[in-house]
């Protein structure tokens, strides 16, 4: 059992504690000195991890020697450490921005930060549905916090919203695991999909309400229609390094509609095989459309970019309900470009808008930029790489994606659906940059420049996109291997429980 599965949830923690000791809290320097070398150890160990669990395959820590299926179990599996490692890369762009000033606008943005890394990394790392909602409660109050920070009425408004829906997740969430764990008797995910494959008939439609209650709840937590309401107003209302965090957590909403709906509820499952397959696969696709409607008639840049987002999710979602190596491949990877780009632009809307005075980041004419040459072509770069032109990732992540699609029906919605919303980003964000950039008024620039860390923490997440091209071999080899982990269900619950777990008496 290696230690090295728990690192990503307890450094943070000691991290948070560390930076409100009065020592380093009193210094702003200490602070943003701590909390970015912390990060950056994280992004070492969540690397070594993912080496380890390559050559190790699938293996699970269980916290106090308390043996699975009880006690509090954290599995390692190439697609969890993926998901882990993502939050690093995105969480060190995240904080170097913060770093440049934007921390000092509020109070605690380092410790409630690390303590959002942590929920978010736990949440990755779990092995059962009751620690899940642990790490969701414990990332959301983290991101309360971060939400307001800075203070304003738009961020006020925006965090009521927000925590009020989120709060009515949790509700549901404790009702769907009430039902879960009084018919099953376990709430550990290997085990619980050994007990649904067991599952006496006169049970099935229990269970079945609890896990489409998870579906609620999921689908509330990655902004699927129709309750991806909340999202464009939190995100852009949001700072721009916690905007840029919150990229990767919608992406925790459908990394656990994917671990639940293949492990619990898959193909071992019964009659409640792929039970959310038919309710993910139009709602994933209506999500997409109504993202590229929203990037169509957005009127600012930040909302511009939460459009996307919700854009992303939709098509991880279409990816889940395929059920298949392929579609889980193509989720890995779309995850991570996707992810990465979006949080670069969160930060790119806030730099654009500083340069071009009481304009902001509104689509309306606005003071010439200063630095036009350096923000236009990151700009380029981002758009090129989101809207899924060659070269960049996002044209391997769509070609992977419409590669997922099997039948002749699936190709035909899917195909269709991916290059319309592909356009229609296309022609919103070349509008956008027409506007931001073109149409100034005036011929002085503003004093406002990039700061060296903001312009490191933009070139440091830009470079996925490049970066994911050129080791494209290597990461689609990578996201294969993930996927088949992820979908040889047997040989998993075999680890976590010990060889003699069957599926149905049938070993």
């Amino acid at each position: 059992m290696s230690h090295l599965i728990i690192a990503p949830i307890l450094l943070p923690v000691f991290t948070a504690l560390l930076i409100m000791l009065p020592p380093i809290h009193y210094s702003p320097m200490r602070r943003r000195w701590v909390s970015m070398i912390s990060t950056v150890i994280l992004l070492i160990l969540t690397v070594c991890l993912l080496v380890q669990t390559q050559n190790t395959g699938v293996s699970f820590y269980a916290l106090g020697a308390w043996q699975p299926p009880f006690g509090i179990i954290l599995v390692a599996d190439i697609f969890s450490v993926s998901m882990v490692c993502l939050t690093a890369v995105l969480a060190l762009g995240a904080i170097c921005y913060g770093s440049a000033g934007e921390d000092e606008r509020g109070s605690f943005f380092h410790p409630l930060f690390q303590f959002q890394l942590m929920g978010i990394n736990g949440a990755f790392l779990t092995g059962d549905l009751f620690n899940l909602f642990v790490f969701f409660e414990v990332l959301l109050i983290a991101s309360y916090g971060l939400l307001v920070h800075a203070g304003g009425k738009n961020k006020t408004k925006a965090a009521v919203h927000y925590v009020v829906l989120n709060l009515t997740g949790s509700a549901v969430f404790l009702f769907s695991l009430g039902i879960l764990y009084g018919t099953l008797g376990t709430l550990n995910i290997a085990d619980m999909a050994v007990q649904v494959a067991k599952l006496p008939p006169e049970n099935v439609m229990l269970v079945k309400s609890g896990g489409l209650l998870l579906l609620i709840v999921f689908a509330l937590k990655a902004a699927i229609l129709p309750l991806q309401f909340w999202l464009p107003a939190t995100y852009s209302a949001a700072s721009p390094p916690v905007a840029a965090l919150f990229a990767v957590m919608t992406k925790i909403g459908t990394y656990a509609l994917l671990r639940v709906y293949t492990t619990i509820f898959g193909e071992q499952a019964g009659p409640l095989a792929g039970m959310a397959s038919d309710w993910l696969w139009p709602l994933g696709l209506a999500t997409i459309m109504l993202g590229a409607i929203g990037v169509l008639a957005s009127q600012d840049f930040r909302k511009l970019v939460a459009n996307l987002v919700i854009i992303s999710v939709g098509t991880l979602v279409t990816l889940v309900s395929l059920q298949s190596i392929a579609a889980t491949s193509a989720i890995l990877f779309y995850t991570v470009h996707s992810t990465l780009v979006c949080g670069a632009l969160f930060l790119l809307a806030d730099v654009i808008g500083a340069q071009r005075g009481k304009a902001g980041d509104r689509l309306v004419p606005g003071r010439r930029m200063a630095q036009p040459v350096l923000l236009g072509t990151m700009f380029i770069i981002a758009a090129i790489a989101v809207a899924g032109l060659p070269p960049l990732s996002g044209f391997v992540g769509k070609l992977m994606i419409l590669q997922a699609a099997s039948s002749p029906l699936q190709q035909i919605f899917l195909w269709s659906v991916i290059l319309l919303s592909s356009l229609m980003v296309l022609i919103g964000l070349s509008r956008a940059g027409s506007i931001l950039f073109w149409r100034v008024s005036g011929n002085e620039a503003g004093p406002e420049r990039v700061l060296p860390l903001q312009t490191f923490a933009l070139v440091w997440l830009l470079l996925a996109a490049p970066l994911m091209v050129v080791f494209a071999g290597p990461l689609t080899e990578l996201t294969f291997a993930a996927a088949e982990q992820l979908r040889d269900i047997q040989r998993s619950i075999a680890i976590i429980l010990g060889d003699t777990a069957t599926f149905g008496g049938t070993p």
